[in-house]
């Protein structure tokens, strides 16, 4: 068990890396001047598809908890 938790975690953070080198480069073609909106906006949708999967991962960490 100790192998998924530390393969999660491992993705988690190569996940978040991607995360943010996106941040960057959406910032980057912000200060650029004239940039493509469509390139811009498929940037943000994976970043956002990033956010989720890294919560998906990061709840999969949480133990069960039975009321």
């Amino acid at each position: 068990m100790d192998l998924d938790v530390e393969a999660i975690k491992a993705r988690i953070e190569a996940l978040k890396s991607e995360h943010r080198d996106l941040d960057e480069a959406i910032a980057r073609l912000g200060d650029q001047g004239p940039f493509n909106p469509v390139h811009v906006q498929r940037l943000k949708k994976r970043k956002l598809a990033l956010k989720d999967l890294i919560a998906r991962l990061e709840s999969q960490l949480l133990p069960d908890i039975i009321a």
